[in-house]
């Protein structure tokens, strides 16, 4: 077992890595818990079919009384009425201060039950138990909540830092494609952002990576969350250093909302979001023009990513609402070297403007 250490204060928490740790989830949590705790599980239905039952057992076994509530899978279903629907089943199903959310399913389910355990009761308990490899190496990490409004991605959350993480790579190995590459970006961000080697595995192994041999996953979900841990400790309310976790989130987060949520996979739209940091880095002279390209060829090899069907300029309008503006100026994270990027406030729009419709002529031929 991988066992790495988020340490933000005043409560440090661990993440665990193991494959077939879902087996073991119950004894991981009596461990931290202790016993006696009322569980309470959400997920969607997809998780629930395939993985629910070895989860049960192994709380069961544990001694705790869990109970299984289930809610509506997409990102679409990310909205506040989602968190009310599942805090009155909480009710109907007699949870009280003492109750522990177990946010088991991706980055929906895990943004959404860490919002509704931030809220209920004025703040319950959650641990995370991602089952998707974009949740396991980010959205599970690090404390933020939030579910989505018309205007924009995240817009309503809280930081609230779980009390554990229990990632089983195995659960990948039931993952549809689609998803499983989606996650691959925010692993290939996490090269781009400060780990040049994570990155070159991207070039050199993309056969493994793409296989899903096991070892290779353990290694890169261990190498993200290493970087993501080391990164929220450092700065856990986004006040400086975590920003660079942003990367390729400003344009990602654009196309997201402009195409309503119903188009690309979050892990798609930073995939995108990627490929526009690198160029528009390189248009401003931030990053030289090989390494812009070596960052948009390992992006795209990892898929065939969707066509963006959008008005450019429409989605610059989406950046001005975007949680990462401040004082009317849009913060773009750009790489200035593979392994380091910086946080910039002064690209020029008619820059962004041409990238986005770049990437979107590019998108037709992918």
């Amino acid at each position: 077992m991988i066992t790495l250490t988020v340490g933000v204060q005043p409560r440090p928490y661990e993440a665990r890595i193991e494959h077939g740790l879902l087996t073991k989830a119950g004894p991981a949590l009596r461990e931290v818990l202790g016993t006696g705790r009322h569980l309470f599980v959400a997920t969607v239905a997809p998780v629930r079919r395939k993985w629910a039952r070895t989860l049960m057992a192994s709380l069961a076994s544990a001694g705790f009384e869990a109970r299984l509530l289930e809610m509506p899978d997409g990102e679409r279903h990310k909205r506040l009425a989602t968190v009310e629907i599942l805090a009155e089943k909480l009710v109907a199903l007699g949870a009280d201060r003492d109750a522990v959310l177990l946010a088991f399913g991706g980055g929906v389910t895990g943004d959404a039950v860490g919002l509704l355990a931030s809220l209920f009761m004025r703040g319950v308990e959650v641990v995370q138990v991602p089952t998707t490899l974009l949740a396991q190496v980010d959205s599970s990490i690090g404390g933020k909540t939030g579910v989505n409004l018309k205007a924009g991605k995240n817009l309503l959350g809280t930081y609230y830092q779980p009390r554990l993480v229990l990632i089983d790579p195995a659960v990948l190995l039931t993952l549809p494609e689609r998803h499983y590459r989606a996650g691959l970006y925010e692993v290939l961000k996490c090269g781009v952002i400060g780990n040049p080697g994570l990155f070159r595995e991207f070039e050199e192994k993309r056969d493994r990576i793409l296989g899903r041999d096991l070892a290779t996953l353990e290694r890169l979900i261990a190498e993200s969350v290493r970087l993501k841990a080391a990164v929220v400790a450092g700065d856990e309310r986004e006040n400086g250093l975590r920003r660079v976790l942003n990367l390729g989130h400003t344009v990602g987060h654009a196309l997201e909302a402009e195409t309503g949520y119903r188009t690309l996979l979050h892990g798609e739209a930073v995939g995108w979001g990627i490929v526009a940091a690198a160029q528009i880095a390189a248009a401003v002279g931030m990053l030289d023009q090989t390494s812009a390209r070596r960052i948009g060829e390992v992006t795209l090899a990892l898929g065939r990513l969707p066509r963006l069907e959008v008005r450019s300029r429409s989605v610059i309008r989406r950046l001005r609402s975007d949680k990462k503006t401040r004082n009317r100026r849009v913060h773009f994270v750009l790489p200035t070297e593979i392994g380091n990027v910086e946080v910039v406030d002064d690209v020029p729009e008619e820059v962004a403007l041409r990238v986005v419709e770049q990437i979107r002529r590019r998108s037709g031929r992918s």
